[in-house]
């Protein structure tokens, strides 16, 4: 091994820690950027070269230190973690955030709410039979009855605009994620470029990571890792991403809460093949869109707004089956109260038919006009066990019940979440005071380099200049 040869080694010592310098640099330079992973430069000692000669023996060192790669210190375990935890925090939230919307659009309890004005229906009624044929009394019981069918009424359009609104959400959402697996492709092919050519794709891997992140809480998509440094995804068993070949999704089904066939997520290549999500805001927003009376596939929306449908029909019989067996002023039995359509949308077509006293039946008796025991007993409609308000008051205790729950679900997700995030982050992220003690320690090995390669200098300046000069 010759003098020179030490020059080569120094020279690897200098190289070494200036790039273990710049991986420092970039680490600290970074050390706000989301998604961004920590790095480390590798480093190798180099062997003595191979021997080329009989007469070549000895003992020899070796040849420096050599930078064998920058590794990107992130964990593959804690990254799943963190995805299967975006997941059901998605899922939780668009749940929470479509119950919470019902209960507020309910605005129980409360005198304005249906069940208030279902006490003042019923109190109206029991007005009028200690008034019959009273002005006011009959006034007050039909602007009573005119606010609670308008009220139920209002409540089923409010559910229906939600309906449409969460539908509306969900192309959305399936447009982000269309987009977001395209862009998660192209950076795959980036990768695998990148990786060819021997060099790191450390950054190009974590805007990566954050795109997959965000398609697990969109879909609950999972990851698997090819060979060549892309990846793939895959929604419900199947693959949306793979390399560089995204398959595109879309929403089926009807764009209104009454249309037919039922919302669904679909393959854009396999129109009317359902696609079933494993978790993620999508699913959580698809789940809520169900049809009703569905045992698979039935939605909190539509099931709401049918129970609007079904207290209308409840109120609109109980009240007509007795109304039509009482007695008016002239002595006629009377007709129904209410005017309704059975079946969906019943709650629509909810409408008071009585429009004066004439038209309210509250005898019992067709030759005693003032006989007030038929509105009497109408009014006592409240208090039976298969009531209208029996019915609307498990109703909102059921959207109670389901609205607590969901937080409490959307609690943990969210503590899960946090947890996952912080080990993740425990693990990936940059800490300032590590990367200074990395900085010193790459700075004395730099300045050490330079003192070899100082000292071998020195020596060689002797041997080249001073040898020979004896005596002088």
């Amino acid at each position: 091994m010759s003098t020179f040869s030490g020059l080569n080694t120094a020279l690897s010592g200098l190289n070494a820690a200036r790039t273990g310098l710049n991986v420092v640099g970039q680490n600290l330079t970074n050390v706000n950027t989301s998604g961004y992973t920590r790095q480390r430069a590798e480093l190798s000692a180099i062997g003595m070269p191979a021997t080329g000669s009989l007469f070549n023996v000895g003992l020899k060192p070796g040849q420096g230190v050599g930078v064998s790669g920058i590794s990107r210190l992130g964990d593959t375990f804690l990254d799943a973690r963190v995805r299967t935890a975006f997941s059901s925090a998605g899922y939780t939230n668009a749940r929470v955030d479509a119950l919470t919307d019902i209960q507020d659009r309910m605005k129980e309890p409360g005198t304005g709410a249906i069940s208030g004005q279902l006490q003042s229906f019923w109190a109206a009624w029991g007005d009028i039979s200690n008034h019959a044929g009273d002005i006011a009394a009959t006034a007050n019981l039909l602007g009573n009855a005119n606010s609670l069918a308008q009220n139920i009424a209002e409540g089923y359009r409010a559910l229906d605009t939600q309906w449409s609104q969460t539908r509306g959400r969900a192309d959305m959402l399936v447009q982000e994620v269309n987009a977001t697996a395209a862009q998660v492709a192209s950076l795959n092919d980036q990768i695998r470029a990148t990786a060819a050519t021997g060099h790191p794709g450390n950054e190009l891997i974590d805007q990566r990571n954050t795109l997959t992140a965000k398609l697990s809480q969109l879909t609950g998509g999972t990851v698997r890792e090819l060979p060549n440094g892309g990846n793939e995804i895959l929604v419900g068993g199947n693959v949306l991403v793979s390399g560089k070949q995204v398959n595109t999704l879309k929403v089926g089904g009807p764009t209104t809460m009454s249309g037919p066939g039922s919302v669904q997520l679909e393959w854009e290549r396999r129109p009317g093949m359902a696609v079933d999500l494993d978790g993620g805001q999508l699913a959580g927003t698809l789940s809520v869109l169900g049809r009703a009376n569905d045992q698979k596939t039935g939605g909190v929306i539509a099931e709401t707004a049918a129970e609007y449908d079904r207290l209308a029909e409840s109120l609109a019989n109980q009240v007509n089956t007795l109304h039509t067996k009482a007695f008016k002023a002239d002595g006629t039995l009377g007709d129904p109260f209410f005017a309704i359509t059975a079946g969906p949308r019943a709650a629509l077509s909810l409408t008071v038919l009585a429009k004066s006293a004439a038209d309210i039946a509250t005898s019992g008796s067709a030759n005693n006009a003032l006989d007030g025991s038929m509105a009497d007993e109408i009014s006592r409609i409240g208090l039976a066990k298969d009531s209208p308000d029996a019915k609307w008051t498990e109703t909102v205790l059921t959207t109670g019940t389901a609205v607590r729950v969901a937080l409490q679900q959307d609690v943990a997700a969210g503590t899960s979440l946090t947890n996952a995030m912080a080990a993740q982050q425990s693990n990936a992220s940059v800490d300032i005071d590590e990367e200074n003690v990395n900085l010193l320690s790459y700075q004395h090995a730099y300045q050490a380099a330079s003192r070899v390669m100082t000292a071998i200098d020195e020596a060689l300046d002797v041997l080249i200049n001073q040898t020979g000069r004896v005596g002088r």
